[in-house]
């Protein structure tokens, strides 16, 4: 049974009572006052009736003194009758509905109109002078019709006093009959309330204690109590709860399984970052150490170069002060001037080029040795040192470059300096010459999303196409900060697709390709200087400050690349 059926059962039926009670206290009542309004009748009548009888006696009196004086002027008096007659109907309306009195209300009525018409008889006689001596005989006593009214009345006394006394009886019955019915229906209704209220409580009080337990116990984790019988919502909540208690054991049981795991990957992932710790550190020592033992035989090959091309020269001297014949002196000259030299300078550019890789090397060992001064750093500051510092001869005079709005980062000045510096080196070694050069360097709007720091999206309009700039990889929820997105924009000759996976590989320029950012045309891979590594460093540097790097490249269109830097401390500083 639902609890709305239920509700309307401990409603209805203590209300039907009720109105049981109350008709029965309305009855008693009705009965009570009915009792009440004929005792009050019975009073009225009797009060009736002890005044009837004056009339005639006043009038008895009158034809008694008329007779004595032979003066039928005390005789006729209409206004006894009248008041007679009014008294005598208004009892008979009164008895209407007791036959018995109505009788003795009509013989006394036909007694006093029987007197009536002897009295006026008396009258007549006197008014003709006739002889009354009937009359005169009959004394001080009453006439038998006054006595047969006087009887009678009292007969309708008595009978209506004995009525009065059991209407009386009769009212005063009802009225306490009346006081116990209201009692009991006060009483009644607290017994059947109160009742209801008992059923309530054992039914749907006590299911709802049962529930609550349940709830508490699942609340705390505990084993619940068994499931409630019946089909109503209580019942249906509490096998909600029983649900959930085996789903929540289920996903405790699932949770320790996964934690297991979880411990087992964590232990397996330390390891394995301890392993690739040692491995960079020994490859960082490897590195330093190739290249500090790699500097001495250069410094010998430079030294020895140029002793060579000393002696060379002083050979040259020589032979050109010798006085040999010109057939010799040709090919000594040509001898050293051509094999001679170029194999010289082969051996110095050579030479220049290991020097470099090596300074590469160092550079790159260093990038995650180096210990960061972490601040709050003005990005309009920095790219205005890089734009100064750049020199002219590297194609600054042949390109515009526009610096947009740039809000403030987190890290290390220098390093962030050196980002840009190589990006938009990189920029500009990589322009088009078929058409006028645009740099571009500024900040994506960052769009409000939902999962707080760490997930900004961020989305701007790169010639015209969409990119949306991803959020930096998550490196632990408690050190992961808000990403903030710089990119540095050209309209040069663009990267193929075929060399995007290698562009932030060491030492990959490309050639033909460029070495990110910009792709050369055929014939310009020899114009496009440095070691390859500069877009290498960029990217560890941002991935030191816990953001990324990446770029997208339409060949022929132009570059764009993004820098994804922290809005707050990774660290303490």
């Amino acid at each position: 049974m639902k609890l709305f059926t239920k509700g309307l059962l401990l409603i209805a039926i203590p209300s039907v009572i009720e109105l049981v009670l109350l008709g029965v206290v309305f009855d008693t009542q009705e009965a009570a006052t009915r009792a009440a309004r004929s005792a009050e009748n019975s009073k009225q009548i009797l009060w009736q009736a002890s005044s009837l009888v004056d009339p005639l006696l006043r009038e008895s009196a009158r034809v008694r003194t008329g007779i004595a004086l032979e003066d039928p002027s005390f005789i006729d008096r209409h206004a006894v009758w009248t008041e007679f007659a009014d008294r005598i109907a208004l009892l008979s309306r009164m008895v209407a509905d007791n036959p018995a009195q109505l009788a003795r209300v009509d013989h006394m009525r036909a007694a006093a109109y029987a007197w009536r018409a002897q009295a006026g008889d008396v009258a007549d006689a006197l008014r003709a002078g006739r002889s009354i001596a009937w009359a005169r005989a009959q004394g001080a006593a009453l006439p038998p019709e006054i006595e047969t009214v006087r009887s009678e009345l009292a007969e309708f006394i008595d009978a209506e006093a004995q009525l009065d006394a059991r209407r009386t009886a009769s009212s005063s019955f009802t009225r306490e009959r009346q006081q116990d019915a209201l009692i009991a229906a006060v009483v009644g209704s607290m017994l059947v309330w109160g009742a209801a209220a008992i059923v309530f409580a054992r039914n749907v009080g006590g299911r709802l204690a049962a529930l609550g337990d349940n709830a508490w116990r699942l609340g705390e984790g505990g084993k619940l109590a068994p499931a409630l019988s019946g089909n109503d919502e209580i019942a249906a909540l509490d096998a909600v709860l029983h649900q959930t208690s085996t789903r929540l054991r289920d996903a405790e049981r699932e949770q320790v399984a996964l934690k297991r795991q979880l411990q087992a990957r964590a232990a397996d992932l330390t390891g394995a970052n301890e392993h690739l710790r040692q491995e960079t550190q020994d490859n960082e020592m490897f590195i330093y150490s190739v290249s500090h033992d790699l500097r001495s035989p250069l410094v010998n090959l430079q030294g020895f170069s140029k002793e060579l091309q000393v002696s060379c020269d002083d050979l040259r001297a020589q032979i050109d002060s010798a006085g040999l014949p010109a057939d010799e002196h040709r090919r000594m000259t040509e001898l050293l001037d051509g094999d001679v030299n170029e194999s010289l300078q082969f051996l110095r550019q050579a030479v220049g080029r290991a020097a470099a890789i090596i300074d590469a090397l160092l550079r790159i060992s260093r990038v995650g040795r180096l210990e960061y001064r972490w601040q709050r750093v003005n990005m309009g500051r920095i790219v205005e040192r890089v734009l100064t510092g750049l020199e002219s001869g590297r194609g600054l005079d042949a390109a515009r470059i526009d610096v947009r709005e740039l809000p403030p980062a987190w890290g290390d000045p220098a390093a962030i300096e050196q980002i840009f510096g190589n990006l938009v080196d990189n920029a500009l070694q990589h322009l088009d010459p078929g058409r006028p050069g645009h740099i571009e360097i500024g900040a994506l709007a960052v769009l409000p999303e939902e999962g707080g720091a760490g997930n900004a999206s961020e989305v701007s309009n790169v010639d015209g196409r969409e990119a949306a700039a991803k959020p930096a990889p998550r490196t632990g929820a408690a050190t992961q900060p808000r990403t903030r997105t710089y990119y540095v924009r050209d309209n040069g000759v663009g990267i193929p697709a075929a060399y995007l996976p290698k562009l932030f590989r060491a030492f990959q320029r490309l050639h033909g390709a460029g070495t990110g950012g910009s792709a050369g045309r055929e014939g310009k891979a020899s114009s496009v200087g440095g070691e390859g590594i500069g877009l290498v460093l960029a990217r560890r540097i941002a991935e030191r400050h816990g953001g990324r790097m990446w770029v997208e490249s339409v060949e022929g269109s132009g570059s764009t690349f993004f820098v994804a830097l922290p809005e707050q401390p990774l660290r303490a500083a």
